[in-house]
């Protein structure tokens, strides 16, 4: 039997039931009329026909194409040459109102070829959301803007009620795992500059395992999160996704994932998810934020908060968001 940990059958907590199911065909529909993306399919999340057919998904805004190339990513790397769709914002609207979401998740790949690298499209989509559905619990899962304040800035002041940026890794291996220009202190970095720009603010991040961490690093990665306000941490099993992609070291087992989650508990984060399939915008861990995001908003007595000014977003009710989305329709 070949040593190669990547050609050694998958062991039984990995096996993943293939797509299929009727709110998986409509999703995948609705998302292919509106020309839109998921990081659900674009990085061949093994989640996806449980959260599909669940009607949710992970929107990745700016389009397919990332100018990173970060080695365990099935996301294509090239350069957009500064295209984007300005409608997107309008259109991951009318999609999430569609799919009649309460909690949504909005990532996008890197686009270091904008001026901005893309984080005012960022905000724009987050203040179209909240338009249509003031209500709406919204999580973002960001790019690191080359931990430029002002980039992140604007996204903090659109009022996300979860702001995600993932550390992927160990320090030692994120010079090897990730695209040079995103590295571990800048990830530290942004998740501090978050909290710094608003303390209220919920910050998540994620390590994948298997890539040939050691457990005293991953403590160390724990504490690092810790230090810098992190909430929500999730663990899960890196998988290589193309032979061109770096080689799984080792399939962790749930005995273990269950192991770091009492350990990130005891160190205090809001909330831990961690197994084998569990990854990033993961939907037990929506699940729980959704009921933490709803409490803190009823003992503020307020929804979707504006933090620029103290003041609540502007309500509407399910007449104004039929209309809104019936006249996009007709602009199409």
């Amino acid at each position: 039997m070949s040593s190669d940990p990547q050609k050694l059958p998958k062991p039984s907590w990995l096996k993943i039931r293939p797509p299929a199911g009727e709110n998986y065909t409509e999703l995948k529909k609705l998302l292919r009329d509106l020309n839109l993306y998921t990081v659900c399919e674009e990085a061949k999340c093994p989640n996806v026909a449980e959260c599909w057919g669940g009607g949710t998904a992970t929107f990745m805004l700016m389009g397919d194409t990332c100018t990173r190339g970060c080695r365990f990513c099935a996301v294509k790397t090239g350069n957009p040459r500064g295209k984007i769709d300005s409608d997107e914002p309008k259109k991951v609207a009318y999609a999430i109102s569609k799919l009649g979401l309460r909690y949504v998740v909005i990532t996008s790949v890197d686009r270091d070829d904008l001026p901005d690298h893309g984080s005012g499209h960022f905000a724009e989509t987050i203040a179209n959301l909240k338009k249509h559905d003031p209500e709406l619990m919204i999580e973002v899962l960001t790019p690191d803007f080359l931990g430029n304040r002002d980039w992140i800035e604007k996204i903090v002041r659109a009022s996300p009620d979860v702001y995600a940026h993932n550390i992927e890794t160990v320090e030692r291996l994120s010079p090897k795992v990730r695209d040079a220009r995103a590295t571990y202190s800048q990830t530290l970095s942004v998740l501090s500059l978050v909290k710094e720009i608003d303390p209220n603010r919920y910050t998540k991040s994620s390590i994948m395992m298997g890539l040939g961490e050691e457990d005293d690093e991953v403590m160390q990665t724990l504490k690092d999160l810790r230090q810098v306000g992190c909430d929500v941490v999730t663990f899960g099993q890196y998988l290589q996704p193309t032979l061109r992609h770096l080689k799984v070291t080792k399939f962790v087992t749930p005995e273990k994932f269950a192991r770091w989650k009492n350990v990130a508990d005891e160190m205090g984060f809001l909330y831990v998810a961690s197994g084998p399939l569990v990854r990033s915008s993961y939907r037990a861990a929506e699940f729980f934020m959704e009921g933490i995001i709803k409490k803190r908003r009823f003992e503020n007595g307020t929804t979707n908060t504006n933090i620029n000014n103290g003041t609540s977003a502007s309500t509407s009710t399910d007449s104004d968001t039929d209309e809104r989305n019936r006249l996009w329709l007709l602009q199409k």
